[in-house]
């Protein structure tokens, strides 16, 4: 079924809409919550979310991807389950102590959300002067939480040179951003 019908079934209301969304997209909000979590259960949990918080923001909105929108929502769910986890167990995440160097930590407060959309606009700018590879390896590490070894295999990479190369590109984005004065 095509996104648009899938969009105008949440309209509706038709409970046939998170059917629809979870026989199109239900394997790839899995694997995206899997990669963060590293576990099926809560990363099924996250998915069962993600369609009861879409069937509660449509209506109003109307995405222009469904599947872009989807993912965002199970990444935010996911990234809050695994904080809450963190919490509970007080540990150090790699994911972040890699990208504190560059990026700020802290949840933006309303006056930051200018900020932090140019910020968003000079990482897109960023990524874009990336070549294929490294622009994967950049988004699958930070935006979905890929495993470096996982990665370096998909990518024909030694881990040790994929973690290598993911330092480099921690570098040069904090270089741009600070160059552009999009640092926060």
């Amino acid at each position: 079924m095509e996104d648009a019908a899938i969009v105008e079934l949440y309209w509706q209301r038709s409970q046939q809409a998170i059917a629809e969304s979870d026989a199109k997209y239900g394997p790839v909000c899995h694997s995206l919550s899997y990669h963060i979590l590293s576990s099926h259960e809560d990363a099924q949990e996250c998915v069962n979310d993600t369609w009861h918080r879409a069937w509660d923001t449509m209506p109003p909105r109307r995405p222009d991807s469904l599947r872009s929108y989807l993912c965002r929502i199970v990444r935010n769910l996911s990234i809050d389950r695994w904080r809450a986890r963190r919490a509970q167990r007080r540990g150090g995440d790699v994911l972040e102590v890699e990208l504190e160097e560059c990026l700020p930590a802290a949840v933006p407060s309303a006056e930051e959300q200018w900020e932090l959309e140019q910020v968003a606009a000079a990482v897109e700018r960023w990524l874009g002067r990336q070549s294929a590879r490294d622009r994967a390896l950049f988004l699958r590490r930070y935006f979905a939480g890929w495993p470096v070894g996982e990665l370096a295999g998909q990518l024909g990479l030694r881990p040790n040179a994929a973690a290598q190369r993911l330092r480099r590109l921690r570098q040069s984005l904090a270089r741009a951003l600070e160059e552009e004065g999009a640092v926060l």
